[in-house]
């Protein structure tokens, strides 16, 4: 029973403080690679990717994305409740339910899981979220998000997504492009940004929009 023991508080420990040093350590270093990216490579992908601190990324971009995926970013602290309580009233009423996962969650996901959709993968993004919430700072968490977010197939970051959609570094990103970007987010393997169809051109141009009706809530990435 001791053992059993010890090997229980050993385990609870590694839960514990392993995520929270590993944050720690990304509050400062940039990733190697995550999990989708080693998926990826398994599945007979390329990889490219190139760090890119968040000053040599156009500011285009960072807004852009809290536009076209999270509105609240500056704000929240990881949940955006209310997107989360029209998911649940969508539930019960057998409702399609639609996305309700914040910057900071996609980010947590993107670092330490797997794609997918159940709950014990939902319940882990979430307590990471916690982590990434509470250790670092909102630039660090957009600058992190921006650096290894996919952006087509064997295409990760901002760097190798400018250079592939558009033939320019990340730096020189126009407002369309960079929004164009951020709305091939969610499919980016389906959609690609420098060959927008009909739809991604007109949502792009709809957050091109709101980017200017958003003010004070693109304050944190400034």
């Amino acid at each position: 029973m001791r053992r059993l023991r010890r090997i229980l508080l050993v385990a609870l420990a590694v839960i514990l403080l392993l995520p929270a040093a590993l944050v720690l350590a990304y509050g400062v270093l940039p990733p190697p690679g995550t999990p989708l990216m080693l998926i990826r490579l398994g599945e007979g992908e390329s990889l490219r990717k190139d760090w890119r601190p968040l000053d040599e990324i156009s500011p285009h971009l960072p807004r852009a994305v809290i536009a076209a995926e999270d509105n609240l970013f500056c704000s929240h602290y990881g949940f955006d409740l209310n997107a989360l309580g029209e998911v649940l009233a969508d539930a019960r009423a057998g409702e399609r339910t639609r996305g309700a996962s914040t910057i900071s969650m996609q980010l947590a996901k993107n670092l330490f899981l797997w794609p997918g959709r159940s709950y014990i993968r939902k319940g882990l993004e979430a307590y990471l979220t916690l982590h990434v919430e509470f250790l670092l700072s909102k630039r660090r968490i957009m600058e992190l998000y921006l650096n290894i977010a996919e952006w087509g197939p064997g295409l990760y970051g901002a760097e190798a997504a400018a250079r592939h959609h558009f033939g320019k570094s990340a730096k020189a990103l126009t407002p369309r492009e960079a929004a164009l970007l951020a709305v091939s987010l969610p499919n980016p393997r389906e959609w690609a940004a420098g060959k927008p169809d009909g739809y991604l051109t007109g949502r792009a141009a709809t957050i091109t929009r709101r980017i200017g009706q958003l003010g004070p809530l693109l304050d944190c990435i400034s």
